[in-house]
């Protein structure tokens, strides 16, 4: 199967993007390459006083990539340039996000206070690219760890920020057009660097994310007994994989798998797009169990989940705050969001005991494989 990267199509895009517009700036601490957007390096220069090395990046006095290891100052110069009317988007590791929060509740503030001044026109989006996640920092460990920004913009009465989780590069694309569209609002796109299987054509990719949930109908059957959901890619990958699991240990279950493509305030979708009850219910059906799996912290999925339906339908898994420099598999593990913690759900609800014992032993067997050889047993 071949694999693509959401950061490197993200990376491609921002590349076209400067090559475009020549009022467009990317703002990244020194990162960028790390992050998989160095094609940016192949169309524009990186932003240099100092005398230029051999050794150094394409650099000069005016390029329009600004590389400096301080969020807080990039997040303010980047603010300044889009309050002038000019786009811009910054791309940074998903732990150091959270460092510009105070920032970013001011300029919201400004956002809503703007809007409500006839004569000030439309801003850019603050567009925040956030990559090396919780789930894949197998050589930084617990230090480079946190989705918290997303609690705190999705917790926001103001109701004007998206996070946005494609779930594959297509689907990235679909998330940075959207981005690059907007005004007058935060977009927080949360994705992978690594190479992951591709899900969706562009239509497919379109169509989920005007809505911010679709049904993936590969894997789902009509008349569903169990709904699966998911938004996060890394999340998706072990729901898609607790399915095959599902099937081989209990057939006569009947699968639905949602994918949630943006969350907003109190709702899926965006700002400008909300996912209603009535269409809540006609994707997750009135009553059936739902094992959802999300990027961030479970809580806060679950409360926008109790927007539309009742919690003793809720079953959601995420990142407790458990980490470690340790394998991917062992991440999902000690966070109890691998596929065998959501099939350990499904045989719970249909009281299959044996099942769980399974389950358990085989995260048990990864575990101590993991330990003894540096690697997953699970992959």
């Amino acid at each position: 199967m071949k694999l693509y990267s959401p950061a490197k199509k993200i990376g491609e895009l921002l590349a076209g993007e400067l090559k475009k517009d020549s009022h467009f700036y990317f703002f990244s601490p020194d990162e960028t390459t790390s992050n998989k957007f160095d094609q940016v390096f192949e169309v524009e220069k990186r932003a240099w006083g100092m005398p230029v090395k051999t050794w150094d990046l394409p650099e000069s006095d005016d390029g329009r990539i600004i590389e400096m290891l301080s969020e807080n100052v990039l997040f303010s110069v980047m603010t300044g340039h889009l309050m002038n009317g000019e786009p811009a988007m910054m791309g940074s590791y998903e732990a150091f996000f959270p460092i510009i929060t105070a920032q970013l509740l001011q300029q919201i503030k400004f956002i809503k206070q703007a809007k409500e001044v006839a004569w000030r026109m439309p801003m850019p989006a603050v567009n925040l690219l956030s990559t090396s996640t919780c789930w894949r920092q197998d050589h930084n460990g617990y230090t480079h760890q946190s989705p918290a920004l997303i609690s705190t913009l999705l917790n926001l009465p103001s109701n004007l920020a998206n996070c946005i989780f494609p779930i594959d590069d297509v689907a990235a694309e679909v998330a940075y057009n959207f981005m690059i569209g907007s005004t007058d609002v935060v977009n927080l796109t949360t994705f992978n660097k690594i190479d992951e299987p591709r899900y969706l054509n562009i239509e497919q990719a379109e169509r989920g994310f005007a809505t911010g949930a679709m049904i993936y109908e590969p894997v789902s059957d009509e008349n569903p007994d169990v709904i699966f959901a998911a938004a996060g890619d890394i999340v998706a990958k072990e729901i898609l994989e607790a399915i095959k699991i599902i099937r081989d240990d209990l057939p006569e279950i009947k699968i639905r798998f949602v994918y949630i493509n943006s969350l907003s305030y109190r709702a899926i979708g965006t700002t400008k797009n909300k996912l209603s009850v009535e269409d809540f219910t006609e994707i997750f059906t009135v009553d059936k169990p739902i094992v959802a799996n999300f990027h961030g912290y479970p809580e806060t999925l679950e409360n926008i989940l109790e927007n539309y339906t009742t919690r003793g339908r809720l079953r959601v898994h995420g990142f407790n705050e458990e980490g470690s420099t340790t394998t991917p598999f062992e991440m999902l593990r000690r966070n109890a969001a691998s596929r065998y913690d959501i099939a350990t759900d499904v045989a719970k609800i249909y009281g299959r005991d044996n099942l769980v014992l399974k389950y358990q032993e085989i995260l048990a067997k990864n575990h101590a494989y993991a330990l003894e050889n540096g690697e997953d047993m699970i992959k």
